[in-house]
């Protein structure tokens, strides 16, 4: 079997264990800030809800892409599959009439607390899942790769909230129930198909080095910000940050300006997935070859300050999602042309530790983005949190034009140590 039919082989396992992974947490997301003030939760609480996917994302993120330079990446993303499982189960028991009966809404709004810390915790192998890419895709395809990948997670981000809208039919627990038995379905089929991308010697070497080196590169990268990887975390990171504050108000938005509810939400999150899905699989490779890594990058940026600043000046539900258009589209050129550059700056028996720190940055901007995004909607109106994205996105575009080109890349051979399953 050749080294390229491998490779294809282990994109298109991973490619589907994202994918219905995305379709669980996407399941649950629009539907909590409805949940959350139904209970008495206030705008600013639910940015605190959103955020504490964030608080364990950060406090993760790193040693799982540092476990998994040691371990694999597959024992990893099982067990970040199974993490998931439990936030989904933890927010049906949230919603379920049982609880319910028992608990009273500080109760409730603490276990929806408890069930984003835990999903959090799973959701922190994002970078296990960059660094799977690294090791199996030669470096000038990696953009492409992490497109592809990026596609999988729109098109759960398209489907997710309709199956999530549509459960909530069945009541407020189906969707967390619906949620959790597609996990269960994730980690039998992962644990059946996907083979791992590490060679021995890569975890070998990984594990020689010393404990102090995961501390030492998060410290460089605050000290050291114009170097290539730590701009290019920083930018990451910004952006992050800009989206995620956006994102966490916009049910709230939508429900202020437009009346949306939980039962129509969903429909507006598949529009942006299905155009985020396009741009991903179709387009953001030509636009890559077109303008290189590099341009990608800011042409994401400026989409979004596009983006940002036009979505609270709608007057209609059409002119909104004229508006809103260009989030997947930013997105979609934004993260994976920059995670592609930080991989090519990488060392490769270091590169799930180097995506672990970008994620623990990401999940910094995950925590912050949310907080103040809810402060500013409950103290400034509905507008303000977009505002004030589009200032923070305008800034880091001009911070990325700093960025020198990256090195030339020799092609590595993806280490093929088993066989693809199946």
């Amino acid at each position: 079997m050749s080294g390229e039919k491998v490779t294809l082989g282990r994109l298109w396992a991973l490619m589907l264990t994202v994918f219905v992974d995305m379709v669980g947490f996407l399941m649950i997301l629009p539907l909590l800030p409805f949940y959350a003030t139904r209970l008495g939760a206030s705008a600013f609480l639910v940015g605190l809800m959103i955020s504490a996917y964030a608080v364990a994302q950060l406090a993760t993120s790193p040693t799982w892409g540092k476990l998994s330079d040691r371990h694999g990446r597959r024992p990893m993303l099982l067990l970040g599959i199974s993490i998931a499982i439990a936030a989904h189960s933890l927010f049906a028991l949230a919603c379920s009439n049982w609880a319910m009966d028992r608990f009273d809404a500080r109760g409730l709004i603490a276990i929806l607390f408890l069930s984003r810390f835990v999903q959090g915790a799973g959701g922190a192998t994002t970078g296990v899942v960059q660094a799977y890419i690294g090791d199996a895709i030669v470096p000038e395809d990696r953009a492409k790769a992490l497109g592809w990948i990026s596609a999988a997670t729109s098109a759960g981000v398209m489907i997710g909230p309709a199956i999530g809208s549509l459960a909530s039919l069945g009541g407020p627990a189906v969707p967390g129930l619906t949620a959790a038995a597609l996990g269960a379905v994730n980690f039998l089929f992962a644990r059946r198909h996907l083979p791992e991308s590490s060679s021995l010697d890569e975890r070998e070497s990984a594990a020689r080095k010393p404990r102090g080196s995961l501390r030492r590169r998060l410290v460089q990268i605050s000290t050291h910000p114009t170097e290539p990887v730590a701009r290019l975390v920083w930018i990451y990171a910004v952006g992050m940050m800009a989206f995620m504050a956006m994102n966490a108000v916009l049910a709230l938005f939508l429900q202020a300006r437009f009346g949306f509810t939980e039962k129509s939400i969903g429909y507006l999150y598949t529009f942006i997935g299905t155009v985020s899905l396009v741009m991903r699989s179709l387009l953001l490779g030509p636009a890559v070859r077109r303008f290189g890594e590099i341009g990608a990058m800011r042409l994401g940026l400026g989409s979004l300050v596009v983006g940002f600043a036009t979505v609270p000046l709608a007057p209609s539900v059409t002119a909104f999602v004229a508006a809103v258009v260009f989030f997947p589209i930013g997105t979609a050129l934004l993260f994976p042309a920059t995670t592609s550059l930080v991989s090519r700056y990488s060392t490769r028996h270091e590169l799930g530790a180097t995506m672990g720190v970008q994620q623990a940055y990401g999940g910094m901007a995950r925590l912050c983005g949310p907080i103040w995004a809810g402060a500013a909607f409950q103290l400034f109106g509905p507008g303000a949190p977009f505002w004030i994205s589009a200032a923070v996105a305008a800034a880091t575009l001009l911070f990325a034009q700093g960025l020198a080109p990256p090195p030339a890349s020799q092609r590595i051979a993806p280490a093929v140590e088993e066989p693809i399953a199946g």
